[in-house]
């Protein structure tokens, strides 16, 4: 039983896992990470974030050849799409990626330990091989969870991965649907319709509320809501999906207004359900280890992660919050740090929120809406991208840059971006928020010209009344 003491077990292999076993590893502490697939990364490596990602690109890619390269002198003949090796790709990207985690854990002598874990008592955690070998009870001095969390359903609408498929069947398509359907205008719903509108599919999105992006600045959504009309995909807003039913041909949707009205029936090909993620809980053991939850599901944890059993804490997707990947990164480098007495801390005002279409949308920090909501008085500097020259030499000039600031302190309050590279460059505004900056301190920046972040400073200036360049 030697070899199955730990100081740290984590229960979960993905981005949060993974990064607080490599971080606890590097801390001195003996580690042990339980994770049901066969390599490590979580959905957000394995049937997430990256081949998304991956597919993003290669679409993007084959969108730009067949519409966009005219206008730079490039012309090319009758396009041909090879799905199959796009596909391919993706799945070398992820196998690549997973590897290197698998080599960092060799590295760290973090132990992988390849099935489900199931939580017995503080400090204990039964442990079934997926290989089908015997059940062990592995101890340890502290526990974490981090399984993540699973997609979301609705009533009426059955998840089959063939005809109605979840984000994981969306990545794997043998073939690209005539007709695609996507309920929920979140960022993956966004994100996978564009890259099946971009290889030739009828993309229709219904969303719940009466905007797309829930929880984006109001107006950074409405300004992506035009531009993706503008590039074919379809809306409807306010609307409900009641009942599906599958044949041979397809799927039939009936779909109704959200206050009430006429009934309508859609027919697609395939059916993407993507109206958020649940907390990964099943089989886990909460209950009897006498691990709290909240009405939702979501593991309570306090701001040390510690949840309400001695010994055992929780990061992640499964205890709510923001369900982004670099979010539970920082949630299990600093939780791991507390363990070992160190001051770890996660600045949740300072986590960005990137969806990955063309141009990208990226924010930080609070809405137009909240700040109303709150009381709090703001200004607002906007510049758009129009006025860039470096995005008028890419030829990619759709959006704007939105900085809030408070208005008596010109500390920067949030930061808003709809356009080219959004994700990359939102980073400068994160950093500046992370150490408390103002829009003074963006303005009085120097940035490299031409550049895209330039219109950064220039949003900055104007939070004050003084963009040059408009």
């Amino acid at each position: 039983m030697a070899n199955d003491a730990y100081d740290l077990i984590v229960i979960g292999g993905g981005p949060g896992g993974y990064v607080a076993a490599i971080r606890a590893a590097q801390l001195g502490m003996r580690v042990g990470c339980i994770e049901k697939r066969a390599t490590l990364g979580g959905t957000c490596l394995n049937v997430g974030c990256i081949p998304s990602k991956a597919l993003l690109q290669s679409s993007h890619f084959f969108e730009e050849a067949g519409h966009g390269f005219g206008q730079h002198g490039i012309a090319i003949g009758a396009l041909a799409l090879d799905l199959p090796a796009m596909m391919a790709r993706k799945t070398k990207v992820v196998h690549e990626l997973t590897q290197g985690i698998a080599f960092l854990f060799r590295k760290n002598k973090v132990d992988h330990l390849h099935g489900t874990g199931t939580l017995v008592a503080a400090g204990q955690v039964t442990f079934a091989p997926e290989s089908g070998g015997e059940t062990r009870l592995l101890t340890a001095s502290r526990i974490l969870i981090a399984t993540g969390s699973d997609v979301a359903s609705i009533p009426g609408v059955t998840i089959d991965e063939e005809r109605i498929v979840s984000s994981t069947g969306a990545l794997a398509l043998a073939q690209v649907p005539k007709r695609l359907i996507v309920i929920g205008g979140g960022a993956i719903g966004i994100e996978l319709g564009s890259v099946w509108r971009r290889l030739g599919a009828e993309v229709v999105v219904i969303e719940f509320l009466d905007q797309i992006l829930a929880g984006m600045d109001g107006e950074i959504a409405k300004t992506m809501l035009r531009i993706l009309q503008k590039q074919g995909l379809r809306f409807k807003l306010a609307s409900k999906v009641t009942a599906a039913t599958v044949s041979e041909e397809g799927v039939s949707l009936t779909v109704e207004p959200v206050k009430g009205g006429a009934q309508e029936t859609l027919a697609a090909d395939i059916v993407l359900v993507s109206v958020g993620r649940r907390p990964c809980t099943d089989g886990l053991g909460l209950d009897a280890a006498g691990v709290k939850r909240d009405s939702r599901g979501f593991v309570v944890v306090d701001h040390a992660f510690a949840t309400s059993v001695a010994g055992i804490y929780a990061i992640g997707d499964v205890i709510g919050g923001k369900m982004l990947a670099h979010k539970a990164e920082e949630e299990g480098i600093a939780a791991v740090e507390l363990m070992a007495g160190q001051a770890g801390h996660v600045n949740y005002e300072a986590i960005p929120a990137i969806v990955y279409t063309w141009p990208e949308v990226a924010a930080v920090g609070l809405t137009e809406e909240q700040l109303k909501a709150d009381g709090i008085a703001y200004r607002v500097g906007k510049f758009p991208f129009t006025a860039n020259s470096r995005a008028r030499c890419n030829a990619d000039a759709d959006g704007l840059v939105k900085l809030i600031a408070d208005a008596k302190t010109d500390r920067l309050l949030g930061g808003h971006i709809v356009g080219p590279e959004a994700g990359d460059i939102i980073q400068e505004v994160v950093t500046a928020m992370e150490f408390g900056g103002s829009a003074e301190d963006l303005a009085r920046t120097s940035h490299g010209h031409p550049g895209l972040s330039e219109a950064i400073k220039e949003a900055a200036l104007a939070v004050a009344g003084r963009a040059i360049h408009i």
